[in-house]
């Protein structure tokens, strides 16, 4: 069996695409933060659609299982799609711009997520409104997606802050783990279990549950905008601290003391 590549080689796979993705034109990076917010909707109606399926025969809790299993084709179809998902695009850029000592690669950083994030949001919300039309999905699935939208919004600030927390970090490990895989195969299967791992929680992503909660105010009637805002806010700034603290900054300084000891 093939040993992963070192960390030292990880880490250099992950500055090359982070700069591909610091000097993407405006253009490239709205079309794929746009494309990866509708992609990730496909998840979301996938989790609604086979937990309500599930619920009648096996219960809630397994249902959720099933759900959970079903959300992570979306991850998939974001990675293997090559689209810009925010804090999936943590790891390598932040590399890059840590590496380049530059203030303009951080200004590059900044307008890379702030355009992701917008464009996951549009992409996201045109798709949920598609979703929303009665018919669209097969009976039940509407009422499952207000369900969650509930649950969502229904968690104090301070949990909606880890859950973010502990997605944000999911999903930055993800993005380091990728620069390790050799094959289309590895990063579908890493892809799917963190995409599993992150709905069984079920942690808070800012994109993700931000779209759960537009789908709870456009299908039920307990959530409300000020609810979407507050996960926005409260989830984001949880992922930005996993992604980052507890992920990032942590390869960052294994990999600058492996250089430092001139090993690798």
């Amino acid at each position: 069996m093939a040993q992963p590549p070192a960390p030292l080689e990880i880490y250099h796979r992950a500055e090359e695409e982070g700069e591909r993705r610091l000097t993407m034109p405006l253009l490239e990076k709205t079309s794929t933060g746009f494309g990866a917010g509708t992609t990730i909707v496909f998840g979301i109606v996938a989790f609604a659609m086979a937990e309500e399926l599930a619920r009648p025969r096996l219960g809630s809790a397994l249902a959720h299982l099933i759900g959970a299993l079903a959300f992570g084709i979306g991850v998939v179809f974001v990675v293997v799609g090559r689209s810009e998902l925010f804090t999936e695009n943590f790891f390598g850029p932040v590399a890059t711009a840590i590496d380049r000592h530059q203030r303009s690669a951080w200004i590059q950083l900044g307008r890379l997520w702030g355009v992701v994030l917008v464009l996951n949001l549009v992409g996201g919300a045109v798709m949920a409104a598609i979703f929303s039309v009665e018919g669209t999905l097969p009976p039940g699935a509407h009422d499952a997606l207000a369900e969650a939208a509930r649950d969502i919004s229904t968690k104090s600030g301070l949990a909606t802050f880890t859950r973010g927390l502990a997605a944000g970090t999911l999903l930055t490990l993800l993005s380091y783990l990728l620069h390790a895989a050799e094959s289309t195969g590895s990063r579908i299967i890493l892809a799917y279990v963190v995409g599993f791992f992150l709905a069984r929680g079920p942690f808070d992503h800012v994109v993700a549950s931000g779209l759960h909660l537009l789908f709870g105010v456009w299908l039920g009637d307990t959530v409300s905008y000020t609810d979407v805002g507050s996960n926005l806010l409260l989830a984001g700034a949880g992922n930005l601290a996993g992604g980052l603290l507890l992920m990032t900054l942590t390869y960052t300084a294994q990999v600058k003391g492996t250089r430092g000891n001139g090993n690798g």
